[in-house]
């Protein structure tokens, strides 16, 4: 993908279904780049139209920046252009900055870039961080809207008007007015990715919404399933669709739900449950238990 525009880049990335690696740790906690790129290599054996490196499933939030670098180029080394690869960003400007051009450096595709740490910025404060890190990189930018940082689409037009290379919006939030308001005033100048917990469960309704893709964290590990859900959901096949999510989908959330953290630590049980292990999650998330591990594994026989 490297001799794409961001815009062809965007449209390859809206065509399919999306996926983040979990990154893999040793039992020391260190980056397992071996083990993680015969994960890579693996995911790449199924239908993927993006990889996303070092994201929100990958831990990003516990990793030193360096170590974010080497994720990249890691994913960079094993994909070889077939599909892109969108790199993780995030924190303050500063190191968001830093992060985005390192990206390209490594060869990267595109950008991700996640909440800043720990703030609530208001609306002109969210602008200039996001027009910070556009302006930083030549790669296609993807804003993730989620938590401390909520753009509205006043923001996000104002954005996309004077940044071409901002090209995505991913949705965190799971507020339908705010994303029928951001769809309805930016149409098709961005590609629209689902992104809450999960997103298997939204992607009937926001598809709706000009969401065509999502990221799909249990593709990890039951990369068939994932990929004929995500087929079903733009078939519009309601009969595929409610048995997936009563098979696997909704006791899978039941058993996320039982900890805090679990949307990332539950990935890595599913890696785990298949006889494919990533190593634990670093803190402050926790691992699942065994027996949790356990039923886990019941739920992907069944869909397996």
């Amino acid at each position: 993908m490297h001799n794409a525009s961001p815009r062809e880049m965007a449209h390859v990335l809206g065509s399919g279904l999306l996926s983040f690696p979990v990154t893999h740790f040793d039992e020391a906690g260190h980056f397992n780049s071996t083990a993680y790129k015969e994960h890579c290599e693996y995911m790449l054996s199924h239908e993927l139209s993006g990889v996303f490196a070092a994201g929100g499933t990958g831990e990003f939030f516990s990793l030193r920046p360096e170590e974010v670098d080497k994720i990249v180029r890691a994913t960079v080394d094993v994909v070889r252009g077939k599909t892109p690869v969108i790199a993780g960003c995030g924190y303050g400007t500063a190191i968001a900055t830093d992060l985005a051009q390192n990206a390209e450096k490594a060869g990267a595709d595109g950008i991700l870039l996640l909440p800043p740490y720990l703030m609530f910025a208001g609306q002109q404060g969210l602008y200039d961080h996001i027009e910070a890190v556009c302006r930083s990189t030549k790669l296609g930018v993807i804003v993730y809207n989620r938590d401390n940082g909520v753009i509205d689409e006043v923001t996000l037009d104002k954005l996309c008007d004077r940044n071409p290379n901002l090209i995505g919006f991913k949705d965190g939030v799971g507020d339908i007015e705010l994303m029928m308001r951001i769809y309805a005033r930016m149409g098709d100048r961005l590609t629209y990715i689902g992104g809450l917990p999960t997103a298997e469960t939204f992607a009937p309704a926001y598809l709706e919404m000009g969401v065509t893709t999502y990221s799909s964290a249990i593709f990890n590990f039951v990369p068939s399933f994932a990929t004929k859900f995500y087929k079903a959901v733009r078939a519009k096949d309601h009969d595929t669709i409610m048995e997936g999510l009563k098979t696997f989908v909704l006791p899978y959330i039941a058993l996320r739900n039982e900890g805090k953290g679990y949307a990332v630590s539950i990935v890595k049980a599913g890696m785990k449950a298949i006889g494919r292990p990533a190593g634990p999650v670093r803190s402050p998330l926790t691992d699942l238990n065994e027996d949790q591990i356990q039923r886990l594994k019941l739920l992907i026989d069944k869909v397996s």
